[in-house]
């Protein structure tokens, strides 16, 4: 296990407001090993960015602690509060906020002469060779001179990047860095900020309100609700054994069922009473018989089949097409199953039509119950080794290719 770079500790936070004000950060814990890229994944007023400006200093906390480097920057008995540019971070907002009087080169530069005017006396060559090295790092090393307004919006984002990773930070803190890019240049710049972010070997805290990038950036994901972590796994934990009914809906798309638990399956899964009859799932250790749950059955997991698959196969079940949808790389198809409605999205070579009888499969590992409560989790444990060589080279490497018009 790598060291821990950050730690909060039940943390809150709370607005005025009508009442009893609203609790924007409602007990929040979780640790950030070193060199890892975590997010905070929530929609808009779950908490999250509030979550990342009390970990900067931007905002005081009600109670907890925050622990940088094992150093406590933040805690409230006994009393202590260490100022922003003294906890050794480095930002990027949503908005870049890049000054527009100034070249590339003095937007990086210009934190760095700050810090040599206060506690850290760098020198001019040496504040020099930071910009060179971070503008270098993020490919703008021939756009040093140029006005900062002249950068195309994927160059300002990278440009603020830059500024951030200059300072050579312990922790390197982004809110939403990519919410402003259009949706390809977006999604270019998933792949170059994680990338990024791994060759520089900077522990890294995201935010973000996107389900795409927490799941293709990240090596831990902590789901937010109202104030609280609901879950926080790996991201291929989160997608495929969500735990509540919110992460489930929140995280990808996903068919939710009424369920009954009637008894026993074979191993460890359970046997449900669903409108689409019974089916045979996954079930947390923590669900009881008289809990309130519901079945979570992803629409890429679910299989369509013109004749009746091999007796035996579990989940099997005679349904009726509704609707067709073709989405080029998937067709979306929606299927009455008993007194259920599902949602299927199958390879487009399998080519079903309105009104057509068509037997549903649900693949036992595929189908999870989930509580249908609001709740909080601790941390899930590790039973995997870490996948940081998951995230591999498909095709030219974004850092060997050309981005100057990015």
């Amino acid at each position: 296990m790598n060291d821990v770079s950050l730690s909060v500790i039940d943390l809150f936070k709370r607005y005025p407001g009508a009442d009893e004000g609203v609790n924007a950060v409602d007990g929040v814990s979780f640790d950030v090993e070193e060199g890892q890229f975590y997010t905070l994944l929530g929609p808009s007023g779950c908490g999250k960015t509030t979550t990342l400006r009390c970990v900067a200093g931007l905002e005081r906390t009600d109670s907890g602690t925050i622990v940088l480097g094992g150093r406590p920057v933040n805690q409230v008995t006994p009393k202590i509060f260490v100022r922003p540019e003294e906890r050794d971070i480095g930002m990027v907002f949503q908005s870049y906020a890049i000054w527009p009087h100034m070249t590339v080169f003095e937007n990086v530069a210009f934190p760095l002469r700050g810090f040599a005017r206060s506690r850290k006396h760098l020198r001019r060559t040496e504040i020099n060779e930071r910009v060179t090295k971070a503008l270098e790092t993020v490919q703008l090393g021939a756009f040093a001179e140029r006005p900062a307004p002249k950068l195309s919006g994927g160059q300002q984002q990278r440009l603020a990047l830059a500024r951030a990773l200059a300072l050579e930070p312990k922790l390197l803190l982004l809110d939403e860095p990519l919410s402003n890019l259009d949706a390809s240049l977006r999604e270019l710049m998933r792949t170059e900020l994680r990338r990024l972010q791994r060759q520089v070997g900077v522990t890294t805290l995201y935010v973000t309100h996107d389900q795409q990038e927490a799941l293709s950036m990240s090596n831990r994901v902590a789901v937010m609700e109202n104030g609280k972590i609901v879950q926080a796994a790996r991201p291929r934990e989160i997608y495929r054994r969500p735990i509540t009914k919110f992460v489930a809906s929140f995280v990808g798309r996903t068919n939710l069922m009424d369920v009954t638990i009637i008894g026993k399956g074979q191993g460890d899964h359970l046997r449900l009473d669903t409108p689409a009859g019974v089916v045979e799932a996954i079930c947390p250790a923590d669900i009881r018989d008289n809990d309130e749950a519901l079945l979570s059955v992803r629409p890429e997991n679910i299989q369509l089949h013109a004749a009746r698959p091999p007796e035996g196969t579990p989940n099997v079940y005679p349904g009726m097409v509704e609707y067709v949808l073709f989405l080029g790389e998937s067709c979306e198809y929606q299927v009455r199953v008993g007194h259920q409605q599902l949602i299927c999205r199958v390879n487009p070579d399998i080519v079903f039509r309105r009104r057509d009888d068509v037997f549903v499969e649900l693949p036992t590992e595929h189908c999870v119950v989930v509580s249908d409560e609001h709740g909080t989790t601790p941390e899930t444990r590790q039973d995997e080794e870490d996948d940081d060589d998951e995230f591999e080279t498909f095709g030219v490497d974004p850092l060997s290719a050309p981005l100057e018009s990015v």
